[in-house]
């Protein structure tokens, strides 16, 4: 299971910086040299410097408009009760942790899970045993509350991280030990890879998250010139690897197949097929 985005600061920056007094030290990585907690960034990631946003003239209008709406313009939330806002934002905090940003510069996932139920944006179809999406995304949230009430006696929000990561790891595996009503409605492997995907589109549809990666975001009208041996454009700069620890409270460092054990060999194909 991987429920963390495995990157975090430098270790250059963490000897610098200095964990504020709002942030609780035990949530963020840990440099691998001085065993010290990493202070959260503006830019997290491998591509210290890298802007997507410093390249916005060379894209079309509607390219620029498209993209500065996702920093500019967060869809407000229209699908989900504040209860299950609450429930989806504590879920997608463990699924990809932010503890490595600072405030200004997290990426509000939830508001884009949100606004596809609303509008009810799909892929065209769905896998005949599952509910459409908007269904299933209610149905999984009552499913998870269901585990940790079973296994904590309390709500999924009110759980501390290493509890959290261990009830969505039984989703992960495939095997929650409550709630089965739901998971006859609900396959549960299935609702798992619709989930993971939603939250990965939202992180990753965002400029912020380009950033850290080191895309180089729409080449468009100008086109990409350097296509061989992974050479970064003119405008992009140099990976920069470097060593981390997960922190005390998650599951980050471990890895298991999808269902466990005896799960499904390979990557299996999420809500939206193998195209």
């Amino acid at each position: 299971m991987k429920l963390m985005k495995g990157k975090t600061s430098n270790s250059a920056s963490s000897k610098r910086n200095r964990i504020p007094q709002n942030v609780d030290a035990s949530r963020v990585p840990v440099d691998v040299e001085t065993k010290q907690p990493i202070a959260p960034m503006a830019q997290p990631g491998y591509y210290p410097g890298f802007s997507t946003l410093s390249q916005q003239a060379f894209w079309d209008e509607a390219t620029r408009k498209v993209v500065l709406a996702r920093v500019e313009q967060v869809p407000p939330f229209r699908y989900f009760s504040e209860d299950e806002i609450r429930l989806m934002q504590a879920i997608c905090d463990r699924l990809i942790p932010q503890d490595d940003r600072d405030e200004a510069h997290k990426i509000p996932i939830v508001n884009y899970i949100d606004e596809r139920l609303y509008s009810g944006r799909i892929d065209g179809y769905r896998f005949e045993d599952m509910p459409p999406d908007h269904e299933a995304h209610r149905l999984g949230l009552q499913g998870i509350e269901a585990v940790a009430q079973h296994m904590y006696n309390r709500s999924f929000t009110e759980l501390e991280p290493l509890q959290q990561d261990h009830v969505l790891q039984s989703i992960h595996d495939c095997t929650p030990p409550a709630g089965q009503e739901i998971w006859q409605r609900l396959p549960v492997r299935r609702y798992w890879m619709l989930l993971l995907q939603d939250a990965i589109e939202g992180y990753y549809a965002h400029p912020y998250a380009w950033d850290e990666i080191g895309f180089g975001g729409p080449a468009y009208p100008r086109g990409y010139m350097r296509l061989e041996n992974g050479r970064p454009e003119p405008w992009e700069v140099e990976e920069q690897r470097y060593e981390w620890e997960a922190p005390s409270t998650s599951l980050s460092d471990t890895y298991k197949q999808i269902g466990g054990e005896g799960g499904h060999r390979g990557q299996p194909s999420g809500q939206e097929g193998t195209h």
